[in-house]
């Protein structure tokens, strides 16, 4: 049997969370008025655009 593993799978799973991690957090932030709430979930989806830019397969 096959081993179906990539190696960019993990990094896609990476980005991917950072990104949906990121997005949550831009939205709770604006939902409630929190400026540091904002601000990390920018960072998380800046974070998840350089891991893609870095580590593309």
């Amino acid at each position: 049997m096959t081993s179906s593993w990539h190696p960019g799978r993990g990094i896609r799973r990476t980005v991917l969370a950072l990104a949906v991690a990121g997005l949550t957090l831009i939205t709770a932030g604006a939902a409630i008025d929190a400026l540091w709430l904002l601000g990390i979930g920018v960072w998380g989806v800046i974070g998840a655009m350089a891991v893609e830019l870095v580590y593309r397969p």
